[in-house]
């Protein structure tokens, strides 16, 4: 059976006001699956073999000086200097007059953290900015 119109006017069609969100939804849904798709592209997961840089390394400093905080606190400026925390300083000045100088920080894991960063902060005040803390070489497949 075929549909008639009926009214006054036998050929128009009646209004349809509904609006169909099918198509809308259909191209949603592809757009979703391509974007889950190529976000797992997108990140850089593939190994490259990288070539060497060709920069000049810097020139090592000609004579490190290391101060060293042992585990009982005790404070060592260079090879043998023993210095306690107030007498630091003036020592750090006689050996070291240059202040840009690196100055190469060495602690026992056992010296809390606290304590550390009393002797950095008094390096720091007397104008020793330029602080290295210097670790234990360790080989690469060995983990803590």
């Amino acid at each position: 059976m075929a549909f008639k119109p009926q009214g006054d006017d036998a050929s128009e069609l009646p209004d349809n006001h509904d609006i169909n969100v099918t198509p809308f939804i259909d191209v949603m849904l592809v757009l979703l699956i391509i974007f889950m798709v190529a976000a797992p592209l997108a990140t850089v997961s593939v190994p490259v073999d990288l070539p060497a840089a060709v920069a000049e390394p810097r020139p090592a400093e000609p004579k490190p000086l290391y101060l060293s905080v042992q585990s009982d606190l005790t404070l060592t400026l260079g090879q043998d200097q023993v210095v306690t925390l107030e007498t630091l300083i003036p020592a750090l000045r006689d050996a070291l007059p240059d202040q840009e100088q690196r100055i190469l920080l060495r602690a026992d894991k056992s010296v809390p953290y606290g304590e550390l960063m009393r002797v950095m902060n008094r390096l720091s005040e007397a104008g020793y900015l330029k602080i290295a803390l210097i670790g234990a070489d360790k080989p690469a497949d060995s983990r803590p």
